[in-house]
């Protein structure tokens, strides 16, 4: 699933896979990713 809207996305992955000029920078644990975290990764 790929989403603009990350409130939900923790809320209906298994896991969130953070991408960056088609990379995936980082993966992180539904539980653990907040909105912020998610687009820090998706950023920096």
């Amino acid at each position: 699933m790929i989403s603009s809207s990350l409130p939900e996305v923790p809320n209906l992955s298994d896991r969130i896979l953070a991408r960056r000029q088609g990379r995936i920078v980082e993966e992180l644990p539904p539980l653990a990713a907040r909105a912020e975290k998610i687009m820090y990764a998706a950023v920096h």
